[in-house]
This record gives C-alpha cells, structure tokens and sequence, in this order.
C-alpha cells in the first residue's frame, strides 16, 4: 500500500516541486498570510512513522504547503490565464471554473482568461474549437449546474501541438482540470514548455470522481457521488423490500478503486453486499455469491448488492480487451453480468427472484456539486492560482493532514489509489454490511 511504501522506501519518492525561477515580483494579494517554500507539510502524521522515516530518509518526505506567496514569478499585468476541463463528468467542474477565474480577476486583476473547449482537443487549432473568453460576469452562476461550461472530451494530443496553441495565445498560467490521463497530460505539456525554456506554468486541478489520485486524500466530486448514490440505493432497497425474494443490483463508478462503492454503502447501511475491484470473488460454490445471496434471502427475503464498475473483472474470461480514447482499459460490464447470472441461476434452482437493476452513473456524474464539494472545489481552484503566479509547474494541487499541499504530476500519478483492504473504510463496509461470513474473498 502506499503509506507502508514511502515507510518502506522514501527515498524512492520525490516530493520536490519544478519552479520556472525566481520569484522578484511584490504579490498584489492583500491582507493575506503568506506562505514560505520552506513550510511543509509531513507525508507521516503519527510519531512512531516519523521517527521510522528519520531513521531511513536521506531527505524527510514533505510536501510543499499551498498558499498565496509574498513575491511571484509572473507579471499580473501580463499574464494571460487558459483552463481545461478533461475526461469524464464529475459533480463540481463548473465550481472549479468560477473559483479559477474569481481568484484570477479579483485578487490578482488578470483579465484576459480563456476556456478552450472540448478538452485538450481545445487547444489543437485543427480541431476548430475557439476559446471562450471567461469573465466573473459569465461565471457567475455556473456553480449551480452540473457538467462544465467548457466541455470535456477524452483522447490524446501531442504536447507540441497544444504548446503551439499556448505560445501563439501568449498564455503563461495553465490550469488543466482532470483525474490521472489529464493529469498525465498535463505533465507531457510541462515537459515541452520546459524542452523550449518557455515559461508556462501547468497546474494540475484533480478532478477524479474515483478518489483514486495518489497522495491527495480527496478529490473534488467524491463527496457528492456518495451522497447522491446513498439516496438510489434507498430506491433500490425499496424495490428489493417490495418484492417476494427481490434483488437490486447497483452498478456504481470506480474502475480500479472503490471508493464511491465503499463509501455509499457505509452512507446507506442498508447494502448486504459490497463488489470492489480491490478484492475479488466467486459465484459459484461454498463461498461464492450465489451461495452467500440464497443465505441472505432465505434470512431477509431480500437483498441489496451494491457493485462499482471494475469489480469481478476476473470473470469475464476469454473477454478480449477494449481500451477508451485515453487508452483506459474498458471494464466488462459487471452489473449486467451478474443481473443476467443471479436470474438464471435461481431460475434453474427452482427459486425465481425478482431482480431491478441500477446503473445510475451518468446520472451521479452530472450533477451539481453539493456544499461540501462546492467549498473544496473554491480551495483548490484558489490555491491552484498562487501556486501558478508563483512560477510552480508540472505539480496538483493536493490536500493532505488537513493542509492543501503541492504534488508533482508524476509523484500522483505513478500509481492509482486503492482502498486499504485492512483500512478502516473497508472494515466498516464488511461490519455494515456482515458479508464477511457469507462471501468469501472480501
């Protein structure tokens, strides 16, 4: 796991954050406490890991505290800012725009702001995608709906297309809005400008609905796609307590991580059984999931099975691989599979059930943000600004120990996040929802 990693290894981490140079510029931020490069904030929180890394670390593991800065690099009066949001829909994007252009304008009196369109398809001219030019005044309430005002698209365009864009617009701040592929992208982009000896700043905003970014404890969107899932299981339990033998099956995202799965069924204590792509099962056989779900019906005369995107992959054998634009590897789809195996396994044992089926994802993905999210969402977006008029490149703004933190890309991105199967979250599930005698492999 990745705390017992950097313990084991933290050498192996580097935590240093790339600058385009001196900062020689007074910050027009006023009545702000600044903060210094030199304040940092400890990867390890308990005293007995702190002293473990004392002992191994040629350098002690600290991230770089975000914050405004009392001298910049860049020249407010000529700077030109660019935005970006990237990949899927996730509750809270427009939020990020507003906080983004708000920070910019108000506090550092930038003004020219351009939203390239469609992805980092927006920043390719032979896509034809023209910038929209952002303004308080145009922003002023995108918080209240879903989605993003720019757009979004997957894919991948070559780095030097897309610095073409940015030198040929004079734009030297930034701001890419994604999970790992943007971020990834993001970082290709960073290495180009600095092939040139441009200087362009890149700041990452992490945006993955997954939570799956390393070395960031929470990514915007998380919050809200728990609590919108936790309301449909509600629907779904409903359906299953109405029915003789009724079984609802939600389909939740999380291709590699479940944490909204995880998090929704500890939110709606109403789930029997949890899939997550982090431990694997069976269906057939002592132990398997059909056996586990006759158990719980012949108890409760329902139940309620809660399954993120990525779980029990390892069923789908023979199944050729499918990649998206981005190059993600394409999940087989786990809630269909298990609504058509669960139907036709009770049907040939005699013992029909009554199967509704929920796959609420785009619906999760595409709503607003709610308050929780919204003030996350100001923070980064506010911190991503300071980071990048003070000359920080190829890094994300991250959140750590209650402190928001400046991450490299590459440091974020070298791994996804997984749920800590002896964590906490995950033993929480198994005790909320007593699956734990009944299916084996969780």
């Amino acid at each position: 796991m990745l705390y017992e990693d950097v313990l084991e290894s933290p050498d192996n981490f580097d935590f240093r954050i790339p600058s385009l140079g001196e900062c020689r510029i007074a910050s027009p931020v006023k009545n702000r406490h600044f903060v210094g490069d030199d304040e940092e904030i400890i990867f390890a929180s308990q005293v007995k890991n702190i002293r473990s890394l004392l002992n191994k670390a040629a350098v002690l593991p600290a991230f770089q505290k975000a914050g405004p800065r009392s001298m910049i690099f860049h020249d407010p009066a000529a700077a030109r800012a660019g935005i970006v949001t990237c990949g899927g829909l996730c509750p809270g994007l427009n939020n990020v725009i507003k906080g983004l252009v708000s920070v910019l304008f108000y506090e550092y009196g930038i003004r020219q702001i351009s939203g390239f369109r469609y992805g980092y398809q927006g920043l390719v001219k032979k896509y034809g995608h023209a910038p929209l030019e952002l303004s308080p005044a145009l922003v002023d309430d995108i918080h209240k709906r879903g989605g993003t005002i720019l757009s979004s698209s997957r894919g991948n365009q070559a780095a030097s297309d897309m610095v073409d864009t940015l030198e040929s617009m004079k734009i030297n701040l930034l701001f890419c809005i994604g999970g790992d592929g943007t971020l990834r992208g993001a970082d290709a982009i960073a290495d180009e400008i600095a092939a040139r000896n441009a200087k362009i700043s890149v700041i990452g905003v992490p945006k993955t609905i997954d939570n799956d970014l390393r070395f960031v404890e929470k990514t915007f969107g998380y919050d809200t796609a728990v609590s919108t899932a936790a309301e449909i299981i509600t629907s779904a339990h409903n359906e299953a307590e109405g029915a003789d033998s009724g079984v609802a099956i939600v389909k939740l995202m999380g291709r590699d991580s479940g944490f909204i799965a995880a998090g929704a069924t500890l939110a709606n204590s109403v789930v029997d059984f949890c899939l997550v792509p982090e431990t694997s099962f069976s269906l057939d056989g002592e132990g398997g999931l059909f056996d586990a779900l006759d158990k719980r019906l012949a108890q409760e005369r329902h139940a309620v099975i809660v399954a993120a995107e990525g779980a029990g992959q390892e069923l789908f054998k023979g199944v050729p691989e499918q990649r998206d634009a981005s190059g993600n590897v394409l999940k087989n789809d786990i809630g269909v599979f298990l609504k058509d195996a669960i139907e036709k396994r009770f049907k040939k044992a005699g013992r029909p059930v009554s199967i509704k089926y929920f796959d609420p994802s785009y619906h999760i993905r595409s709503v607003a943000a709610n308050s929780s999210d919204a003030i996350l969402c100001y923070l980064l977006a506010e911190h991503a600004v300071h980071a990048a008029l003070a000359g920080k490149t190829g890094m994300v703004i991250g959140h750590w120990n209650n402190f928001f933190t400046h991450v490299p890309i590459a440091l974020a991105t070298a791994a996804r996040n997984k749920i800590d199967l002896d964590g906490a979250l995950w033993k929480g599930v198994l005790c909320a929802t007593q699956q734990d005698p009944l299916l084996k492999g969780s």
